[in-house]
Order: structure tokens, then sequence, then C-alpha cells
């Protein structure tokens, strides 16, 4: 009787014949069954069993994590570089048609076709921000660059 007496079935037939006694008779074989630890053999080989699996998990989840974090940086650069390939794309379309080359020629280069009078305003600064004399118009034009070169020459 003695290794039969921690058996489920045992406990729990004793158990049904103490209710069937009256409640005075359920506390009584409560109180005559021995306290069980709460945490038993299996209950502690389990928790070493998941702090193990926890451990042994934690370095490639770390791992997993970045790679993820590096995916998404690599398809937002992948994105990023789409968006400048199609306004490249565009921008040799615009390149390819004549209208276009002629306009930036036309604003940039300062061309002119032929037959045109093109105008250019001066605002009358020196380069190096100086106004020029107001008598300089009525000089010839070898003066007015031999005054020039002098004064480039003294403000290295």
């Amino acid at each position: 009787m003695g290794a039969d007496r921690f058996s489920t079935a045992t406990r729990l037939k004793a158990l049904g014949t103490a209710l069937v006694q009256g409640p005075a008779a359920a506390r009584t074989y409560r109180a005559r069954q021995p306290r069980r630890s709460r945490l038993t053999g299996r209950a502690a080989l389990l928790a070493l069993v998941v702090c193990s699996l926890v451990v042994a998990l934690a370095y490639p989840m770390r791992q997993w994590v970045t790679q993820r974090s590096d995916i998404a940086d690599q398809r937002r650069r992948t994105e990023h570089a789409r968006e400048q390939v199609k306004r490249l794309q565009d921008e040799k379309a615009r390149l390819e048609d004549p209208a276009y080359v002629e306009q930036l020629a036309r604003e940039h280069l300062h061309y002119l076709r032929p037959g045109e009078t093109g105008y250019s305003v001066v605002d009358g600064t020196a380069p190096d921000g100086r106004h020029k004399d107001e008598g300089a118009a009525d000089r010839p034009w070898y003066l007015n660059l031999f005054d020039d070169v002098d004064a480039s020459d003294t403000h290295r």
C-alpha cells in the first residue's frame, strides 16, 4: 500500500469516498495528505529547458532582427535608386528633344538664332564690386582694358 498510496487513481478514490461521507471527512482527508512541494522535478526540468531555449535563441533572434533591419534599409535604397533612374531617364528623354536643347542653350549659353539680336544688361560694377568711372565710356576701349588689367593685377 506504500507505493499505491501516492498513485492518482488511489487518491481520487479516497477523495471521492471522503466527499460522499461529508465535508468534514474531506477536510480530514486533505489534512492527512503529505504537503507536496509546488516545484516538482518535472517542473524544474521544464523551467531549465525553457531557460536554455531562451538563451540559445537570443543571439539568432538578435541576428534575425538586425538582418530584417538591413533588408528594409536596402529596400529603401533600392527604391531611392529607382526614383533617381526614373528622373534621369526623363531628363535623357527631354534632352533628346531639339526644342528643349535649344531652350537650354538660349538660357545658359546665351545662344541666338541667326538674325536675332542679343542684349546683355551690365549693372555697371567691376568684377571686384567697385563702380567703374563715369567717364569710362568716353575713353578709348584700350585704355579701359589697360586700367582693368592694372586693377586686377593689384587686387591679387
